[in-house]
């Protein structure tokens, strides 16, 4: 089976989600599948749900602080430590579905740079689906991948004070 390169972007919920549904499916499916979580670091609920799962490896490489302005040199560290085991993952070639969930958002930051995305779309072998998720996606990723989500806020409790709440946000 062929894999392609598919970016979920913009500023809409769901970018995430939408990518750890599509690795329940592979998952389903009896496929290999791999996650890779940059700038963030805990035991979200859908960790804890992804861990029920044999053939779903989930890996973060954050430093548990909120990115806000210029990243922490710890975030920096862990980001390329990320980056690096994410190019061996892919280069190996042993998952079906391999995520890079906020991906796109670590280059908006200065993390990665949008020549860091194009490289992993470079050495992905023909058979890995590969994901890209977070906001900011850059131009040239999204000329390069097969498939482009663009999720639009049209209207979000958030803007009413509504904080993350356990099992839906986070």
């Amino acid at each position: 089976m062929k894999g392609y390169v598919q970016v979920y972007t913009g500023n809409g919920k769901g970018k995430t989600t939408a990518s750890l549904g599509l690795a329940i499916r592979a998952a389903g499916a009896g496929l290999g599948v791999f996650v890779i979580q940059f700038m963030k670091q805990g035991m979200y609920s859908e960790i804890k749900a992804l861990e029920k799962f044999d053939n779903i490896f989930v890996e973060q490489y954050g430093a548990g602080q909120f990115v806000n302005g210029k990243p922490s040199d710890a975030e920096r560290a862990k980001c390329r430590q990320g980056y690096e085991r994410l190019c061996r993952i892919i280069e190996a070639g042993n998952h079906d579905l391999v995520i890079a969930d906020e991906a796109n958002m670590a280059c908006f930051c200065g993390l990665l740079s949008a020549e860091d995305l194009l490289h992993l779309i470079d050495i992905k072998p023909d058979h890995i689906e590969l994901v890209i998720t977070g906001r900011g996606a850059p131009a040239s990723v999204m000329d390069r991948a097969d498939l482009v989500t663009e999720m639009t806020v049209i209207k979000h409790y958030y803007q009413q004070g509504v904080v993350a709440r356990v099992g839906i946000e986070k």
